[in-house]
């Protein structure tokens, strides 16, 4: 059965400790994902993302799938530039309105399509490149990625322990056949490649984190 990464009990406390922050923008982003069921990264994975963008000083950021900005409004409080995608352009609209009243828009750069072809039409390397795509696309998200990172810059993936199932054989109720193992084989292939030293924060459902040191 899928299971909670960590305790629910430890989750919501820590989920408490960021209850501080009251920029309305914020919660109304928040609110319309639990209107909708849209997938969002939560606010202690965002804060997360904020704090490892700040921590090697990021100025260029690529999200490979950005829904209507959540992430990247944690990001672009701390990059100048951060390329967003997806390929439903009403999110565009979507993170234009809520990106730009909360001062950020200036940041953003909305490709509307493919996240990893507009990754490839982007010139130039980025300090952070950030993957939440469609799960089954996740490994070659990250061979095109793993080349448009500068050294000390870092990879960052959501969902890779997809609610435990990467340890189960068979994966259960896996509503999406192949993604289970789409994941395991991204995890292997950025856990193998020397050029990154990475490990898996498991907070929410798992976030890989990789640092290019050569």
């Amino acid at each position: 059965m899928p299971s909670q990464i960590v305790d629910e009990a430890v989750e919501g406390y820590m989920r408490d400790l960021l209850a501080n922050r009251d920029d309305p923008v914020l919660l109304e982003m928040e609110q319309l994902a639990e209107e909708r069921g849209f997938p969002i990264v939560n606010r202690h994975v965002g804060v997360t993302l904020e704090i490892l963008a700040r921590a090697v000083l990021a100025r260029r950021v690529f999200e490979l799938g950005s829904g209507y900005g959540y992430s990247a409004y944690w990001f672009s409080r701390a990059a100048e530039e951060v390329h967003c995608t997806d390929g439903d352009p009403d999110n565009e609209k979507l993170a234009s309105g809520f990106l730009e009243r909360a001062g950020l828009w200036d940041r953003i750069r909305y490709h509307v399509g493919d996240a990893v072809t507009s990754l490839r039409s982007v010139e130039g390397d980025f300090d952070i490149v950030y993957n939440d795509i469609d799960k089954h696309g996740y490994p070659e998200a990250w061979l095109v990625a793993r080349e448009r990172i500068r050294p000390g810059g870092l990879y960052i993936c959501d969902n890779v322990l997809w609610s435990g199932r990467v340890v189960e054989d068979p994966p259960q109720e896996d509503v999406r056949p192949g993604w289970t193992e789409a994941i395991r084989e991204h995890n292997t292939l950025v856990s193998d490649d020397r050029r990154y030293l990475s490990s898996i924060l498991p907070i929410r459902d798992g976030v890989m984190l990789a640092i290019r040191v050569d």
